[in-house]
């Protein structure tokens, strides 16, 4: 699968990880790429789901539309399939997924570490 990127800045971050390392720790970096490598590897979003790695997962509210992959605890991948709807013959037709960015939504925080 293709990886797109929402902004230059999230492009920025995710097309060399050792700005994620510096900046936000080695063992955040790693598993961000562990997850992305992961992605790449499916042919399509539909398949990726069904791995289950990284506990997939529909958001809701203002991030309607996009998955939450999980990376640690609280910390998660938010991705956007690249389709206009979201039923299953369309997920086995994505074969790309727009990255978001990388944030802790657990709790009361909302807070994104890679925007």
């Amino acid at each position: 699968m293709k990886l797109k990127y929402n902004n230059p800045s999230v492009e920025k971050y995710f097309s060399d990880f050792n700005i994620i390392a510096k900046k936000k720790g080695k063992d955040l970096a790693r598993a961000i790429k562990k997850r992305c490598d992961q992605l790449k590897a499916a042919p399509n979003f539909s398949i990726y789901l069904s791995t289950r790695l990284g506990k997939p997962h529909p958001l809701y509210g203002n991030l309607k539309g996009c998955y939450g992959i999980s990376v640690t605890g609280n910390i998660r991948l938010i991705v956007r399939p690249d389709v206009e709807s979201l039923d299953p013959v369309s997920l086995q037709k994505c074969d790309s997924v727009i990255i978001e960015g990388v944030m802790d939504y657990h709790g009361q925080k909302h807070e994104w570490l890679i925007p």
